[in-house]
């Protein structure tokens, strides 16, 4: 099914219409946010509805954007989600939304039980502006097919002198000597959403969470690692392709019991 909702209006179509000069076409020039639906509601507590629009609002204000129609944002998203329970919802420059949807991904239950394989990228791939989800994901994009070039499922963007920023799609966390890890955002990566529910939650819960830069040597001792997103929840990583060799992680580790905790805790 090819359905979507551009600038108030639901489309079934397999293309999109943008003029010739649409800075969203020629550079990439939009913000955008990916959620996935639960209980077939966006104000669902993980659905985080309103969490995704404060992101995409912050990044519109910094840019000096226009605002899109929040009623009209909902209508869309609303209408879209009846058919797919991912969502991702894009806004131009001056304010048009373009929203389309897509499924979970066929693997992702096996992905979760048993984790997958991640290689590291060279650092000029490395997302530009990496505060904000902008439609300018080429290097990500470009990471993530040089990966699966290698049989890998994900790739871990790094910076210059080679620490763990983040996944093309994800947050990293990491789990070592009784605590939880992951980069700060001072490191220059996005705030995922389920990045910042997931440290307030664990801190409510007395753990601790470091949020510290990962080094080369930091990420040798974690006894186990894995991303998140607001569409796969977490997923382990048990295997790191470096160019020195691999990393091994348990992708069964204890610890991220409490972390699907969250997704089912009331």
């Amino acid at each position: 099914m090819f359905i979507y909702w551009f600038n108030g209006k639901l489309i079934e179509s397999r293309t999109l219409e943008l003029e010739i000069d649409d800075p969203g076409l020629l550079y990439g020039a939009t913000v955008f946010t990916t959620l996935r639906v639960y209980n077939n509601s966006l104000d669902s507590r993980l659905t985080h509805w309103r969490c995704h629009c404060d992101r995409l609002k912050f990044s519109l204000q910094t840019f000096g954007w226009q605002m899109p129609d929040e009623e009209r944002l909902r209508q869309g998203a609303e209408i879209i989600m009846t058919h797919f329970p991912v969502l991702r919802i894009a806004v131009f420059p001056d304010g048009r939304e373009w929203i389309t949807g897509r499924l979970l991904p066929k693997n992702l239950t096996q992905n979760q039980k048993n984790g997958l394989i991640a290689t590291l990228a060279e650092s000029e791939f490395a997302r530009s502006l990496p505060s904000h989800k902008t439609g300018n994901y080429l290097s990500a994009w470009l990471a993530k097919a040089n990966a699966q070039k290698l049989d890998a499922q994900e790739v871990i963007l790094v910076d210059t002198v080679g620490n763990w920023l983040e996944t093309s799609t994800g947050n990293l966390w990491g789990w070592r000597n009784g605590s939880w890890w992951t980069p700060p955002l001072t490191a220059g990566i996005l705030p995922g959403v389920v990045r910042g529910q997931l440290v307030d939650w664990l801190l409510k819960k007395q753990q601790v969470v470091r949020e510290e830069p990962w080094t080369p040597e930091l990420v040798k001792g974690f006894e186990a690692i894995a991303y998140s997103n607001s569409v796969v929840e977490t997923v382990p990583i048990h295997t790191v392709i470096q160019p020195t060799g691999k990393l091994e992680y348990n992708p069964h580790h204890g610890c991220f019991q409490q972390l699907r905790m969250f997704f089912i805790a009331l």
